[in-house]
């Protein structure tokens, strides 16, 4: 069986990090799937999808880290060719990626005690952005 949804969200751009956990949790209750794999993904070039431990510090930790990486003043060929200055976020979500696949066992995601599910909007300006989530099961 297949079942797929969508997660729609409002972000503020910028390394925004928004915890969907419960809400990608919640898809695996509407499913009626009990076991089998659920792929998470954000639709766009410049937001990426991992896990994290989802609490204020490490949150930061993360921003400061992206921003170490990858600045947002960093002078891109892309930002001179379209003139949108967000080459820094495409860096960062090509990076870290625009997917993951998390099990699905006994209608529970198999994560750590402290692990959480996360979408990271790396845009220059706050965006509506789709996360497309599609459980493959039984």
């Amino acid at each position: 069986m297949v079942y797929s949804e969508t997660i729609h969200l409002k972000t503020k751009g910028f390394s925004d990090i928004i915890n969907i956990t419960d809400d990608v949790q919640k898809i695996t209750r509407n499913s009626k799937i009990s076991d089998g794999i659920i792929s998470i993904s954000a639709i766009g070039s410049t937001a990426g999808i991992t896990t994290i431990e989802y609490e204020p510090a490490l949150v930061k930790d993360m921003q400061e880290a992206l921003e170490k990486l990858w600045p947002e003043k960093m002078h891109t060929r892309h930002g001179s060719t379209w003139g949108d200055d967000n080459g820094f976020s495409h860096l960062r979500a090509s990076f870290l990626g625009p997917s993951i696949t998390v099990p699905l066992n006994k209608e529970k995601l198999v994560l750590g005690t402290w692990q959480q599910i996360i979408c990271i909007d790396h845009d220059n300006s706050p965006r509506e952005r789709d996360i497309f989530v599609q459980i493959i099961g039984e």
